[in-house]
C-alpha cells in the first residue's frame, strides 16, 4: 500500500471497526457488566453498523470526511457515554484531517491526536483514571512509528487498566471495587486500532 491514504481507506478501517465490535460485542458487554452498566457492546455495535452501512450507501469524497460522518453518526445513535465521546474522537479527527483526499500515517496520528486531546476535555479524564484514553494516548504515539505500533500500544494500554483504580465515569463509583477489571472503553478502543492496522496489511 502507498504512503498515503484515502476516503476508501478510511471507510475500510469503519466497516472493519463495525466487524470487530461485532465480533467482539459479548465480551465488551461482560467487562462493562463487571464495572458498568453493561451496555457497552450493544450500544458500539448498533453504532458501528450504522457507521458502515452510511458509508456504503454513501461514501464520502475524503478521510476527513468519512470520519467526521462517522463521528455525527455515533453521538446520534449511541447510548451512553460511549457516544458522545468515540463520536467526538472520530469528529475531531476528521476535522483536522480537512479537506485532503490524500493523508500520510503520520498526519493521520496528528488528527487522531487532537480527536484524543477533546475525549479528554470532554470526560474530565486523563490517562491513568482507567479510561479510553489508557488505550488511545499510546495507541496514537504507537501510530507516528508504525500501524503495528500502534495496534500493540492499544493492547497493552487497555490491559494495563486492570490494576488500575477508576477515578472517571461510572466505575469511578465502584472505588476499590473497580480494581481487576478491564476498563470496556480502552478495550473497545483497542478493537479500532486492531481494524486500522488489519486494513493498512490490506
Amino acid at each position: 500500500m502507498s504512503g498515503t491514504y484515502g476516503a476508501g481507506f478510511a471507510a475500510r478501517w469503519m466497516a472493519a471497526t463495525a466487524e470487530a465490535v461485532e465480533r467482539e460485542a459479548g465480551r465488551l458487554t461482560e467487562l462493562d457488566a463487571a464495572i458498568g452498566d453493561a451496555d457497552h457492546g450493544a450500544n458500539l455495535r448498533r453504532g458501528f453498523a450504522a457507521v458502515a452501512d452510511a458509508l456504503a450507501k454513501e461514501p464520502p469524497a475524503t478521510p476527513g470526511a468519512v470520519l467526521v460522518t462517522a463521528g455525527r453518526l455515533l453521538i446520534s445513535t449511541v447510548g451512553g457515554a460511549s457516544g458522545p465521546l468515540y463520536g467526538t474522537l472520530l469528529r475531531r479527527a476528521g476535522k483536522a484531517l480537512g479537506e485532503a483526499g490524500e493523508v500520510t500515517r503520520t498526519e493521520l496520528a496528528d488528527a487522531l491526536a487532537a480527536g484524543v486531546a477533546a475525549v479528554g476535555q470532554l470526560g474530565g479524564a486523563v490517562a491513568g483514571d482507567k479510561t479510553m484514553l489508557d488505550a488511545l494516548e499510546p495507541a496514537v504515539a504507537g501510530l507516528r512509528e508504525s500501524f503495528a505500533a500502534a495496534r500493540a500500544a492499544a493492547r497493552d494500554g487497555a490491559l494495563a487498566t486492570v490494576p488500575l483504580r477508576a477515578r472517571k465515569g461510572r466505575a469511578a463509583y465502584l472505588g476499590e471495587r473497580s480494581v481487576g477489571h478491564e476498563d470496556p472503553g480502552a478495550a473497545s478502543s483497542a478493537l479500532l486500532f486492531d481494524a486500522l492496522e488489519e486494513v493498512a496489511a490490506g
